[in-house]
């Protein structure tokens, strides 16, 4: 029954191992997942930026760790977290500050459709079936790919459509 009250405050607190030592741990890490991410095709992250991603990913896997006592301490979850939050931050930051390399950071918007034409190559690149940008230019009011002007896959994994100006005929009376 003692043991049910009893805490390892030094346990509880005190890191294990090297705070530094997380630190490289975690950047490495991060710094991998993101490389491995920024070249995989867009679609498959949806919604999610890649730090965006990676941040949700990581935040959960050291805050799972810190709780469920594989660190033995709160501190070391704590500079896990702290690690995955500066690499994003920088990340993010060096893309503002230095646009050159927000085309490293995040792709450029990709051209997959161009005067009511695929462009073949990229939605291969994109690993793009005809159907599922069909399925994205219908949920995007285009019903037949000759309607539109352009279209790009974001960095995001959207699809953004610009379609052709309809011709509308006037007829005097």
């Amino acid at each position: 029954m003692e043991s049910w009250f009893s805490v390892n405050w030094q346990e509880l607190f005190v890191p294990s191992m090297p705070l530094f030592e997380l630190f490289v741990r975690g950047s490495i890490v991060y710094l991998l997942l993101f490389f491995v991410l920024r070249f995989i095709p867009a679609r498959q992250l949806g919604m999610l930026g890649i730090t965006d991603l990676l941040v949700v990913v990581l935040f959960a896997e050291a805050a799972q760790n810190a709780m469920a006592t594989n660190y033995t301490s709160i501190t070391e979850g704590v500079a896990l977290v702290g690690t995955v939050i500066f690499w994003s931050y920088l990340i993010n930051w060096l893309g503002y500050k230095y646009p050159h390399l927000q085309k490293f950071l995040n792709p450029p918007p990709l051209l997959i459709v161009k005067n009511g034409k695929l462009i073949e190559r990229n939605l291969e690149k994109e690993l793009i079936t005809e159907d599922e940008l069909m399925s994205q230019l219908r949920q995007q009011g285009v019903e037949l790919i000759q309607e539109v002007k352009i279209a790009y896959m974001e960095s995001d994994g959207e699809i953004s459509v610009i379609s052709q100006e309809k011709k509308t005929s006037t007829t005097e009376l």
